[in-house]
């Protein structure tokens, strides 16, 4: 059975060597399967023709190279296509392909389901089925790109999950997706967004990685944050600012702040002055978010003036913003929309592995 076998496409590169000696192969062997596996995206092990017959029949009866399908698609007129894929254990997850001048940019989901709950996104509806194994994250860029044919430059961990809840695998996928014996996107084209688990948070600025880290703060205070987001319950802003600062020091990088414009609720005159005091003096970038609204969560989208005035006040008391570029807003763009369709309504249809 599969659950018995190894499954390849989530080992690094020094594991797949430790793998193969094991096995009595010799240790360039390392090499070629890798790059079957994370360069030419085969998803079979009799393909790898430089291989010998004897190797090949080894790997098929200890390993497997698991990973995500594409089972439906949707194109904007915009030309962002948003996936559903399907998982081999027949849970599904989404991703986004975003096509730009500078390069073709994929967003990814980390988790079957997401247990933060914030109130106006659709990815937590149904709670948290399982989280993602490292190569069920890099397949969905590996799918994308074998279904294009187009190279991916830039991946965004923002789909449907918490990657900080999924911290260990998280992590490996970044180093995985940046080694240059796989697909070598640079560690500065990955974006990491995070509700803000602020213990995660710091051990990830440890980690000495040279991604970009984009914090949900959709509230310019705590009380507001913990209508909004649950989470807000067990840290507080002030203690994610540190923590934000903590990265800063750490890494002389720019912090995003992402900020959902919801109306009625967080897109008054004094949220934005409450949102200028509060991270005044760190070097940081805010991203304002027209909300998708979803059915059944909270509110409807700011209007487009009040948007622009609270983006001009922020830009009046020198603070770095913009308005997120609209894309995909004619399908099921929201994260977890398209899961959650597919699903006819049923939130509860997820396969736990227990």
């Amino acid at each position: 059975m599969a659950e018995d076998k190894i499954d390849i496409k989530s080992l690094d590169y020094t594991q797949l060597q430790e793998l193969l000696e094991s096995m009595g192969e010799k240790k360039f062997r390392s090499k070629q399967l890798y790059e079957w596996i994370h360069k030419r995206l085969v998803l079979e092990f009799d393909e790898m023709t430089n291989l010998s017959k004897d190797m090949r029949k080894k790997l098929a009866g200890t390993c497997t190279i698991e990973g995500a399908r594409i089972i439906k698609k949707q194109v904007s007129s915009d030309g962002t296509a948003k996936f559903l894929m399907r998982l081999s254990d027949g849970n599904t997850v989404e991703s986004v392909l975003m096509k730009y001048k500078h390069g073709n940019s994929v967003c990814i989901s980390t988790q079957v389901g997401c247990r933060m709950g914030c109130r106006f996104c659709a990815s937590t509806v149904g709670g948290l089925i399982r989280s993602l194994k490292t190569s069920e994250m890099l397949d969905q860029i590996y799918e994308i790109q074998r279904t294009t044919g187009e190279r991916v430059s830039n991946v965004i961990l923002m789909g449907i999950g918490e990657p900080l809840d999924n911290y260990d695998n998280v992590v490996k996928f970044i180093r995985m997706l940046s080694d240059e014996n796989g697909l070598n996107i640079s560690q500065r084209n990955i974006t990491l967004s995070t509700c803000g688990l602020v213990d995660r948070l710091k051990k990830l600025v440890d980690e000495k990685l040279t991604i970009t880290i984009a914090i949900s703060l959709h509230a310019p205070n705590d009380e507001l944050r913990r209508e909004m987001m649950p989470i807000a319950n067990r840290y507080s802003i002030n203690e994610i600012i540190d923590a934000c600062r903590y990265y800063v020091d750490k890494t002389g990088r720019r912090i995003t702040f992402e900020y959902s414009m919801v109306e009625g609720k967080n897109d008054s005159r004094e949220c934005a002055m409450q949102l200028i005091e509060l991270v005044r003096g760190l070097n940081c970038h805010i991203n304002l978010i027209p909300l998708n609204p979803v059915e059944g969560r909270m509110g409807q989208r700011s209007k487009g003036a009040d948007i622009q005035a609270f983006k001009l006040l922020l830009e009046k008391n020198h603070i770095n913003v913009t308005i997120r570029r609209e894309m995909g807003r004619d399908i099921d763009a929201a994260c977890g929309q398209l899961r959650n369709k597919e699903k006819g309504g049923n939130y509860d249809e997820g396969i736990r592995k227990d």
